[in-house]
C-alpha cells in the first residue's frame, strides 16, 4: 500500500505536520507517490489513502459525498492532520469533512477542486447510466480514447479499472446531484481556509468565471495536466510549499 510505504518515511510522527492526500474520482492513492521525493515531504509528513471503493474495500452503505467525508474527517482526526490535498471531486469531500463537528481540517489544498458543475466532466456523467456495469464500460472506453493523445490518462484509466464499479458509479452520481443543489466552490470557500491550485487550460470557462470574480486564494500551475502530482510533481510541492507559507505569514500578521 502506498499509504504503508510512505509512513515508513517518518519515524517521528507529529514532529512534521501531516498533509492529508485524497484522490479524485475513481482514483486512489497513487497519484501522489511523486510528491514522496519533493522538497515538500521534507518539512510535512505526506499521508495519502485510499478511500473505500477506491483502493479499499466498499463501504456497506452507499458510496456517497457525504459518507466519504466522514472517513476523511475521522483520518483527519485519528493523524491529526489540520492540512488537506484534495484533488477533483475530493476537494468537495474535503470541504464536506471540514464542516464536521470536532475536524480537525482548517485548510484544504484544491488541486483543480469542483467550483461548479461543469467541473465534474467525469464523475457527473454516471448518473447517465442506469446501471454501474454499463457506466464502468463506457468510462474505460472514453479513457482509452482519451489515452490515445494524453498518456497521462493511461495511469488514471488503470486506477479507474481497479475501483468498485457501484461505488463509482454512486459517487459520481451523487456528486451531479450535490452539484445541481450547491454551488462548489461556495461550499469549498466557506470550509475552511483555501488555496486553489490549477492550470487555467484545463478548467472550463464557468469554473474560471467564478474564480476571477470570488476572492479565493489561488496559485498557478503552468502547464501542469490536470494530474499534476503526477506529472509536474516538484512544480506542485514548490507550489504548496508557497501557498503554506502564505497561510502561515497570514496567520503571524493575525496574530499581531
Amino acid at each position: 500500500m502506498v499509504e504503508t510505504a510512505w509512513e515508513g518515511l517518518d519515524q517521528t510522527v507529529g514532529i512534521r505536520p501531516v498533509i492529508l492526500c485524497i484522490g479524485g474520482f475513481g482514483d486512489n492513492a497513487s497519484m501522489f507517490e511523486g510528491l514522496a521525493v519533493t522538497d515538500i515531504a521534507k518539512n510535512y509528513r505526506l499521508l495519502p489513502f485510499n478511500l473505500p471503493g477506491f483502493g479499499e474495500p466498499p463501504l456497506s452503505g452507499k458510496t456517497t459525498l457525504n459518507a466519504l467525508a466522514q472517513i476523511v474527517a475521522d483520518r483527519a482526526n485519528e493523524c491529526g492532520a489540520e492540512i488537506v490535498l484534495a484533488h477533483s471531486v475530493a476537494s468537495i469531500i474535503a470541504s464536506l469533512a471540514a464542516g464536521k463537528p470536532g475536524c480537525s481540517i482548517t485548510t484544504i489544498l484544491s488541486l483543480e477542486g469542483n467550483i461548479t458543475a461543469e467541473d465534474a466532466y467525469f464523475s457527473g456523467t454516471a448518473a447517465d447510466y442506469d446501471d454501474p456495469t454499463t457506466f464502468r464500460r463506457a468510462f474505460l472506453d472514453r479513457l482509452d480514447e482519451m489515452s490515445t493523445t494524453a498518456p497521462i490518462i493511461t495511469r488514471y484509466r488503470q486506477a479507474v479499472s481497479e475501483a468498485d464499479p457501484v461505488a463509482l458509479w454512486q459517487l459520481g452520481a451523487d456528486a451531479r446531484g450535490f452539484s445541481a443543489k450547491h454551488l462548489p466552490g461556495m461550499v469549498l470557500q466557506n470550509a475552511a481556509k483555501v488555496i486553489y491550485l490549477y492550470n487555467p487550460e484545463n478548467c472550463p470557462k464557468t469554473t474560471l468565471e467564478w474564480l476571477s470574480e470570488n476572492r479565493m486564494d489561488r496559485i498557478v500551475l503552468e502547464n501542469a495536466t490536470h494530474w499534476a502530482s503526477v506529472d509536474q510533481p516538484d512544480m506542485l510541492a514548490d507550489k504548496i510549499a508557497l501557498a503554506l507559507s502564505s497561510i502561515e505569514k497570514q496567520s503571524l500578521n493575525a496574530r499581531r
